[in-house]
C-alpha cells in the first residue's frame, strides 16, 4: 500500500542538519572543556604554586568518536524505554486496548510503516506523543486523552503520532536530548559544588586552614564556576535546536495526519480541546509529564503556567510547539482546499 503522506523535503533538510548538530555538539562540548582546562584551569593551578604542568589536556580523537557514538547509540536504543518511564507508561496489549490498538495499526498501514507498540499512561492531562529507537516504536496517550476526546478526534491524534514515526523524526528527536540531558547533570554537579562553599564560607570555615585552604577553595571556585558557564552554553544551544525542529516538525505531522484520515478539521477540533482541558488538570499530572519530553507532546504544556520558576523561559527560547491558533489555522485551510 503507498504512503498517504507528502514528502517534506524542508524537514527532510532540517532533520539532516538537527542530526549533525546532535552529532557535533558532544564534540564540541568535550573540545570545549580541554580548552578551559589548558587555558584556565592549569595556569590557576600553577599560579597557586602547584605544578609546573609541562604538557596539556588531550583527548584522543579517536577516544572521543568512541565516547560520543557509544553515548548516542545508547541513548538511541534505551531513550524510548527512558521516556516511557518517566511519564509512567507502560506498553499495552491488544487484550488490554483492542480498539486503540486496532485504530493504530490501521493507520500505520495507511502510512506505509510497520505499527508501533501502543503503551499508556494513567495521567489526567490530555496528550499524546510518539518515542522511536532501532528496536521499534511506541505511541503513547494518556488516560486523559482518551476520556477527551470523540472517535474523531482520537484517530487525528493518533495520525498525528504515526506521522512523526513516518517522518522517522521521533528518532531524531529521542536522541537529541542526550546532549541536554548530559549537560543538565553536569551543571547540577557543579552548582552543587558552588552551594557547598558557600555553605563553608558562611560558616566560616571548619578551622584555621592556613594557606593551601584558601588556594583549594579558590581553585575548587573557579572550576565550578567554570563547568557551569560551559555546560549552560552548551544546553542552551542543545535545547535551541531541539525545538526549533520541534515547532517545525509539528506542522508536518498535522499534515501528515490530515492526509492519512483525510479529515483536517477533526485535528483542529482535538487541539483546540485539548488545549482548553489543559487548564483544568491537576498540577501533579502536567508535573509528570514534564521534565524534558515536553517537546514530544501533540499539545503542548507551556500553555499552563503550572510553575513559578520556569527552567526554560520562552522569552529567551522558542516554545516547543507553533501556536495552537496557527495550527487549527492551517488546518482549517487544508479542510477548505479538500472541500
Amino acid at each position: 500500500m503507498p504512503s498517504a503522506l507528502p514528502e517534506d523535503p524542508s524537514l527532510r533538510r532540517r532533520l539532516l542538519v538537527a542530526s549533525a548538530l546532535v552529532a557535533v555538539l558532544p564534540f564540541a562540548f568535550i573540545y570545549a572543556f580541554v580548552f578551559v582546562t589548558n587555558q584556565v584551569l592549569l595556569p590557576l593551578l600553577e599560579s597557586q604554586g602547584s605544578g609546573p604542568y609541562h604538557g596539556r589536556v588531550y583527548v584522543d580523537p579517536l577516544f572521543a568518536v568512541v565516547v560520543v557514538a557509544g553515548g548516542l547509540a545508547l541513548q538511541a536504543w534505551k531513550g524510548p524505554d527512558v521516556v516511557l518511564g518517566s511519564v509512567g507508561a507502560r506498553r499495552v496489549g491488544p487484550d488490554e486496548y483492542p480498539e486503540l490498538h486496532a485504530r493504530v495499526t490501521r493507520l500505520a498501514q495507511t502510512a506505509d510503516i510497520d505499527p508501533p507498540d501502543v503503551a499508556v499512561a494513567h495521567n489526567d492531562a490530555p496528550n499524546a506523543m510518539a518515542v522511536q529507537g532501532p528496536h521499534g516504536a511506541s505511541v503513547v496517550v494518556t488516560t486523559g486523552l482518551l476520556d477527551a476526546l470523540d472517535e474523531r478526534e482520537l484517530e487525528a491524534v493518533l495520525a498525528h503520532e504515526v506521522s512523526h514515526l513516518a517522518n522517522d523524526d521521533a528518532t531524531v528527536m529521542t536522541v537529541a536530548w542526550l546532549l541536554p540531558t548530559v549537560t543538565y547533570y553536569v551543571a547540577v554537579a557543579a552548582a552543587y559544588v558552588l552551594y557547598g562553599l558557600a555553605r563553608t564560607a558562611g560558616r566560616g570555615g571548619d578551622g584555621d586552614g592556613g594557606d593551601g585552604a584558601a588556594k583549594a577553595i579558590l581553585v575548587l571556585l573557579v572550576t565550578a564556576v567554570v563547568t557551569l558557564a560551559v555546560s549552560a552554553m552548551f544546553w542552551a544551544a542543545s535545547v535551541l535546536i531541539h525545538r526549533v525542529l520541534s515547532r517545525y516538525r509539528e506542522h508536518a505531522a498535522d499534515r501528515g495526519a490530515a492526509a492519512i484520515t483525510g479529515d483536517p478539521t477533526a485535528l483542529a477540533s482535538a487541539l483546540r480541546k485539548l488545549d482548553d482541558r489543559m487548564a483544568d488538570v491537576p498540577d501533579r499530572d502536567l508535573r509528570s509529564l514534564d521534565g524534558g519530553a515536553e517537546a514530544l507532546y501533540v499539545a503542548p504544556l507551556e500553555g499552563r503556567a503550572f510553575t513559578d520558576a520556569e527552567l526554560v523561559s520562552t522569552d529567551v527560547f522558542p516554545a516547543t510547539h507553533p501556536p495552537t491558533a496557527d495550527r487549527i489555522d492551517r488546518l482549517r485551510e487544508m479542510a477548505g482546499e479538500l472541500e
